[in-house]
């Protein structure tokens, strides 16, 4: 320090008020990068970082469509048991798993878009995922349906339309067992 004058300057000061060429001060009004850093490489790090968690969640949505469009083949193996456990006699328990087995694809058919509405990205494809959600939501109702003709509940002979005609001739009979002689 110098007495007298009035201005007290120090040895370690920096001033920031200096626009020079030749100061330490970057044009962009901060200091000037480390040796072995530049802002650029920051910058292209973020990009490629925030490209890669993008695209890791393209590929997350791509695996959880794929999942729902499959998930209507295990409610097919389901109600498949579940028909034939109830036999193919017609009583109230048949009849309500069979239009459970025809009610449960057709509410799904009509939510297709819903159903696939969280997983759209312009980045993941929905439509593989969906034809075979459709796919699979078809095979439950022919199932149902299939369910519906073994009942006797489907009209597929023209005596079922019109009275005055004869039902159908069963062309086959079996009997089970074998014949006991005494």
């Amino acid at each position: 320090m110098e007495k007298g004058k009035g201005v007290v300057t120090r040895r370690w000061a920096i001033d920031f008020t200096d626009n020079s060429s030749s100061s330490s001060v970057s044009r962009s009004g901060g200091f000037d990068d480390p040796l072995g850093y530049s802002r650029s490489s920051q910058e292209q790090d973020d990009s490629t970082l925030s490209r890669q968690k993008k695209d890791a969640e393209a590929n997350w949505k791509s695996q959880k469509a794929w999942e729902v469009a499959q998930a209507p083949m295990k409610n097919l193996f389901m109600m498949g048991f579940m028909m034939w456990m109830a036999g193919t006699t017609v009583h109230l328990f048949s009849i309500g798993i069979t239009f459970s087995a025809l009610w449960q694809p057709i509410s799904a058919l009509q939510g297709v878009g819903k159903v696939f509405e969280p997983y759209k990205d312009s980045k993941v494809d929905t439509l593989m995922p969906k034809l075979v959600f459709i796919a699979l939501n078809l095979a439950g109702l022919a199932l149902g349906v299939w369910k519906l003709n073994t009942l006797g509940l489907l009209p597929t002979h023209a005596s079922d339309w019109v009275s005055s005609l004869s039902p159908a001739q069963e062309v086959e009979y079996s009997g089970g067992g074998i014949p006991l002689h005494y």
